[in-house]
């Protein structure tokens, strides 16, 4: 039996909704084919986007986009994707695969995709190979609503009105794909474009400046150090490798069950990368006015056999379905100063919601996921303790646990149950509140247990009908591998 104490009475903060973000980028078929088929394709779309990806996205609620890039950012050229499609550059995408990208999908359409799909754009801006003012010009043109030469050529390309963009990224991983840079110079180059990155027309840019690889705690230091004032976040990025190797990071499926753990645990490093990382920040900045975005995280395995290794495609199996629960309760635990998250990535790329093959479909298990964690945006963070045990040979927590209250005064309980051998009885201490009722919804299943386009609903949520109220305790079970949502309510 394990004890989890809620206190909701002990109302922490607002979890911004977008913590759920997700990462969408110029590579393998995230865009093409997974999201953008363009007007004149037999697959049922609208203005070119797939019907049937966007409805599943806004079923899922997603609250953020980020565009187009990752390495890709660094290497865009905007101008290239405005304009007539016959009249576009085409170009060689030299990080992913060597394939031509012919810019048939560029800024229109990507507002377009944020518009249907109901999220906020988050436009990550070149630095690395584009000048200030190619990237000054970018926001003129997104944004001006007056006379300028960038103001009426988005006119002249459809566009009457401007559009209302937040978030901008100057530059992505800087410290590699994106320059090679030392933190001193990047911290400089970003000083000196963000200058020029406007704000017109009423429209307010939140500017997000390029932070560290892992465990960079010198990148964050001396970027925060010389540029923390001209910022509104800096980012983190976080990817989760069985092995640990980059050069072997182990197959999506097929996996044994030390390979698992071993998942989870460097999964769990998210937890201290976050602590460490905002030490660091708070000293520069000891108002906390600046945010941490991780605006890149998942699970990365070796691409699926006889794809192109460039394109990065990988099954998704109940194992990325505990990493994202874990991932997710991380952030929700730091959403004071954690103010968006974005997962790699959306369709067809590493830990992809959706998966397609012309004109199929299938959802994956971390689509599930995020549609389970939903309720938490917006919601606010509760005090919440599990005393949960150590599974000894990886030194990790077998439970990982979230609380939040939604607008209508319900509590959400997000769980997961890392052990792959114990199921979990759960006596949950709730003060502050008087609970009469509870509800559940679960997603479990075999590890490696996955959906395809022949089977998919294989891994699915399903009710959970044994989450019970007597004696003012809540009790429920969570199975082995599971990922579970209880609601209690008044």
């Amino acid at each position: 039996m394990y004890n989890l104490y809620i206190n909701a009475g002990e109302k922490k903060n607002a979890i911004n909704r977008n913590i759920y973000g997700h990462f969408a980028e110029h590579l393998g078929r995230c865009i093409y084919e997974g999201i953008f088929v363009g007007e004149d394709s037999p697959i049922p779309n609208t203005k070119g986007m797939r019907n049937d990806v966007v409805a599943a996205l806004k079923a899922m609620k997603i609250p953020v986009l980020r565009w187009p890039g990752g390495c890709f950012a660094d290497e865009y050229h905007w101008k290239d994707g405005v304009g007539p499609k016959q009249n576009r550059k085409k170009m060689v995408n030299t990080h992913w695969g060597g394939v031509v990208e012919d810019n048939s999908f560029g800024t229109h359409e990507f507002l377009e995709l944020c518009a249907q799909i109901d999220c906020e754009p988050y436009i990550n801006g070149n630095l690395g190979s584009g000048t200030v003012q190619e990237m000054s010009e970018w926001v003129e043109y997104l944004t001006f609503d007056g006379l300028s030469p960038m103001s009426e050529w988005r006119k002249q390309n459809g566009s009457e009105k401007p559009w209302k963009v937040k978030y901008f990224g100057v530059g992505n991983e800087n410290w590699g794909c994106g320059g090679n840079m030392r933190p001193e110079y990047y911290a400089d180059e970003y000083r000196r474009y963000a200058t020029y990155v406007r704000n017109y027309s009423g429209n307010r840019i939140y500017k997000i400046a390029c932070g560290a690889n892992g465990a960079d705690y010198h990148w964050t230091e001396k970027v925060m150090e010389i540029a923390a004032r001209y910022m509104d976040a800096i980012t983190l990025h976080h990817y989760t490798l069985p092995t640990g190797n980059w050069h072997k990071k182990g197959p999506s499926t097929g996996f044994n069950e030390d390979e698992f753990y071993k998942t989870m645990a460097n999964c769990l490093i998210m937890d201290g990368l976050i602590s460490n990382h905002l030490q660091i920040m708070n000293k520069y900045d000891p108002k906390h006015r600046v945010g941490l975005i991780v605006d890149e995280w998942g699970t990365w395995y070796d691409v699926e056999p006889g794809t192109n290794p460039g394109f990065l495609y990988q099954q998704n199996t109940m194992r990325d379905a505990l990493v994202a629960a874990i991932t997710l309760n991380i952030f929700n635990k730091y959403s004071n100063r954690v103010v968006m998250a974005n997962i790699a990535q959306t369709v067809n790329v590493l830990q992809a919601v959706i998966l397609t093959e012309g004109a199929k479909m299938v959802l994956t298990p971390t689509y599930h996921v995020f549609k389970m964690y939903k309720v938490h945006q917006d919601a606010t963070l509760v005090g919440s303790h599990i005393q949960a045990e150590t599974i000894d040979e990886y030194n990790i927590p077998n439970l990982s646990v979230s609380a939040s209250l939604d607008a209508k005064g319900a509590l959400n309980i997000t769980a997961a149950n890392l052990s792959l051998s114990k199921a979990a009885p759960i006596v949950c201490d709730i003060a502050g509140m008087d609970v009469k009722t509870a509800t559940g919804r679960i997603l479990t299943g075999k590890v490696d247990a996955h959906n395809t386009f022949e089977a998919p609903d294989t891994v699915k949520v399903i009710d959970f009908n044994d989450a019970k109220i007597a004696n003012g305790k809540l009790t429920f079970e969570l199975p082995p591998n599971s990922v579970i949502l209880v609601t209690a309510s008044k």
